[in-house]
């Protein structure tokens, strides 16, 4: 394995092992399959049934029903995935065998039948679980003698993530509004196989590495555990004893794991084909479903609370505080993921998308710079890899240089008819890349932030990231008072949504999972992880229902009314996690 590391570091891109860039390509072609795909969805199933470029004509309810479970698992299967990849197949192989079912699950997707829409969204579902969490363990196995380097490593990675997220909305969302909705499926799945292709042909390269199921388990304890000043040596001798999992303990999990897997199924099923496995459960007029699913979370909680009673009281305290930022990771999901729900309907039907004469040519210039920079920047990357690896990797670099010609050439041809036309109809998916294009443009300020001497506390992270993003939906409620239908509103609202979307997600999102290794005992932090996760999930399902009500709250009320729920919300969740604040230091005992 040694030799496998020293080897992978001999051959360098930009400072890092070449191998960091073959990883980099397979997930940004992952993740603009996944993007590309994603902001299609609810689009497609509320397009009108009529038209030159018919959907089909669900409502929003419907839709966001079936979308939200499929966000939902997308963050529950990983945590299986994870399992079988260090048990059985190790990470490469798993990443292979997710990435094959996953491009199975686009071309699914694009026959545009009821049943391959439903066995499309179950194969991404369980590719992703054996994807995602698997090619960043290859990093890390990768980086194990460099720790020094992996801060920059996992940089370069996450903007193969946004530049994968930013050209898959971008392109299949074109194709699909401007071509039709099979075009756009059909392409997010044929970069899935392409990118499938390219990381199986690269496994020369890595030797070992990933390659088969590793029997050490490298957890970074939580911080400062082990120190005098902050752990007494009793309390270290009772960190270290076994918490092993009791009957109950078991009983509950598998309760409020089938509840909850039976809930994300039902929820859509009901709704759409009018089954409902829960209608038993019926409560003071309360929906059956809500019933199990209060009772899940409060046997779970149970569960958490019992398990976490049983430690130390320095343990048992970060354990807390712990429980405290996932909940509040709830409400922030619950209310940014409007992105791939509302905000679509929103940018469709009330956002004024026509441009003409100088507006059209300015909009097609910008449009073009946005496109063209990254994508120069990202061919030099292959480039540059192709001189480094291509007698090595032949094959892999070769499906590299095939998926570029592709995107080279639909970018072009895009570009070539927006400046032809006489007019331009900015499309809906366009708005979704703001969000990966705001990312790169501020990552690297918010990074010297938090490096300076002002960085904020978490709970301080949380409380920003909450009110800065609520500021974005302020701005929609303004931009969108008192219009009536038909009225459109000018895209400058939605754009600096998009922006203090952005701000927020930076401030709070990166924060969460390395509290998770800092607060937790490393005998808990499986279930930890998958708590986390859990609380993504949630919040991911909850901000599908809720977008789903936008059609019924603005016929009720107003459009404004809507976006002020998501104003409010996370301004009051902000500010009580800010008041919390001298409470969650206490109950870290000293970890920063």
């Amino acid at each position: 394995m040694n030799t496998d590391i020293q080897n992978l570091f001999k051959d360098k891109v930009l400072g890092h092992p070449a191998g960091l860039f073959v990883l980099f390509f397979t997930e940004m072609w992952e993740r603009f399959s996944f993007y590309g795909m994603r902001v299609l969805l609810v689009n497609f199933l509320t397009m009108a049934a009529v038209g030159s470029n018919p959907g089909w004509g669900w409502s929003a309810e419907n839709a966001t029903a079936l979308f939200g479970t499929y966000a939902m698992l997308l963050y529950i299967t990983p945590i299986v995935g994870g399992v079988i990849a260090d048990k059985i197949t190790g990470y490469r192989w798993a990443v292979i065998i997710g990435s094959i079912i996953m491009a199975l699950g686009h071309a699914s997707m694009a026959l545009e039948t009821e049943f391959s829409l439903y066995l499309g969204l179950a194969l991404l579902v369980i590719g992703t679980g054996f994807f995602k969490p698997n090619i960043t363990s290859i990093i890390s196995e990768m980086y194990k003698e460099n720790p020094e380097k992996k801060d920059g490593a996992y940089t370069i990675f996450y903007m193969g993530v946004n530049a994968g997220a930013f050209f898959g909305m971008m392109l299949c969302g074109y194709l699909a509004e401007k071509v039709g909705w099979a075009y756009g499926f059909g392409l997010a799945g044929i970069f899935m196989l392409l990118g499938t292709l390219q990381f199986a042909f690269s496994g020369k390269l890595f030797g070992q590495i990933g390659a088969k199921p590793s029997k050490e388990y490298e957890v970074e304890l939580p911080q400062d555990i082990n120190e005098k000043h902050a752990v007494d040596r009793s309390e270290e001798k009772d960190v270290e004893k076994e918490n092993p999992f009791t009957v109950l303990d078991k009983v509950l999990i598998v309760i409020s794991a089938v509840i909850g897997l039976g809930y994300a199924i039902n929820d859509p099923m009901s709704k759409i084909a009018g089954i409902d496995m829960f209608s038993a459960f019926e409560m003071a007029g309360l929906d059956g479903q809500y019933v199990a699913v209060l009772v899940a979370l409060a046997l779970f909680l149970y569960l958490v609370i019992g398990r976490i009673m049983r430690y130390t009281v320095v343990v048992r305290d970060r354990m807390f505080a712990f429980i405290i930022f996932a909940f509040f990771t709830v409400f922030f999901w619950m209310c940014f993921e409007q992105g791939a729900s509302s905000l679509v309907l929103f940018a469709r039907d009330n956002v004024d998308r026509v441009l003409t004469g100088d507006s059209a040519l300015i909009f097609n210039v910008i449009n073009s710079l946005l496109t063209v920079i990254p994508l120069l920047i990202i061919t030099y990357v292959l480039y540059v890899l192709w001189n480094k690896t291509y007698s090595k990797i032949p094959l892999s670099n070769v499906v590299l240089v095939v998926c570029f010609a592709l995107m080279w050439g639909i970018v072009i041809w895009m570009l070539n008819r927006e400046f032809a036309a006489d007019t331009s109809e900015i499309t809906v998916s366009w708005f979704s890349i703001l969000n990966s294009f705001f990312i790169i443009v501020f990552a690297s300020m918010f990074s010297k932030w938090w490096e300076s001497k002002y960085n904020p506390t978490a709970a301080n992270k949380y409380a920003f990231g909450l009110i800065i993003m609520a500021i974005g939906f302020g701005l929609l409620a303004f931009g969108s008072y008192g219009i009536h239908e038909g009225v459109k509103v000018s895209m400058m609202w939605l754009i600096f949504a998009y922006l203090f979307h952005t701000l927020g997600e930076l401030c709070l999102s990166p924060v969460g999972l390395s509290y998770v290794s800092k607060l937790v005992p490393a005998r808990m932090i499986a279930l930890m992880f998958g708590m986390w996760y859990l609380a993504i999930a949630i919040g991911n399902k909850l901000a599908a229902v809720l977008g789903g009500q936008i059609e019924n709250i603005t016929k009720e009320y107003s459009l404004s009314t809507f976006f002020l729920i998501f104003t409010i919300v996370p301004v009051i969740a902000g500010l009580v996690i800010m008041a919390l604040n001298p409470a969650l230091k206490k109950l870290m005992h000293g970890v920063k």
